[in-house]
């Protein structure tokens, strides 16, 4: 809704009208009794926020998300995968990620144990510079496991050793 605002460049005095405008179903009746009790007069876009988000966000359900966010890891995730579902938690948990180097850090404590130690080692304090490094590194990791892989294969379907007999 922020974006849309800039965009059409709407005035903070505007910008709850605007919102409440767009509402529909049992959310217009909420905002309808919601209004009433805060009194006469226009309701600032910063207290039409917070009486939205109280409604549809409660504290339990923030408090949860946040505990999913600081318990977040890679897993078996790729670092693309990870990295979304980073940036979904971290819009509810700014307070963890609200400075650049606090954001970069945190990305970088839930990866796999293979791209943390080479992400680590940069010593990047960027976020975007943290992830950038975990998908090259891990882009890395998965063509040298493919060529291993590939090696094995044909080491083991003894085309390699009738290769190095026919070379004798």
């Amino acid at each position: 809704m922020e974006k849309a605002f800039t965009l059409i460049q709407v005035s903070d005095d505007s910008k709850t009208d605007y919102a409440s405008y767009f509402l529909k179903g049992e959310v217009i009746f909420w905002w309808e009794s919601t209004h009433a009790l805060e009194g006469e007069g226009p309701v600032s876009w910063a207290r039409f926020t917070e009486l939205f988000l109280e409604k549809n966000f409660p504290d339990y359900l923030q408090s949860q998300l946040e505990v999913e966010f600081l318990k977040l890891k890679q897993g078996e995730k790729s670092v693309a995968e990870y990295k979304a579902k980073f940036t979904e938690l971290a819009r509810l948990a700014p307070g963890y990620v609200n400075i650049e180097i606090q954001k970069a850090r945190r990305f970088q404590q839930g990866l796999k144990p293979k791209v943390h130690s080479g992400v680590v080692a940069l010593q990047l304090k960027m976020y975007t510079s943290v992830v950038q490094a975990a998908l090259v590194i891990e882009s890395d990791q998965n063509l040298a496991s493919k060529e291993t892989s590939d090696k094995k294969r044909k080491f083991d379907s003894g085309t390699d050793k009738e290769d190095r007999e026919e070379s004798c």
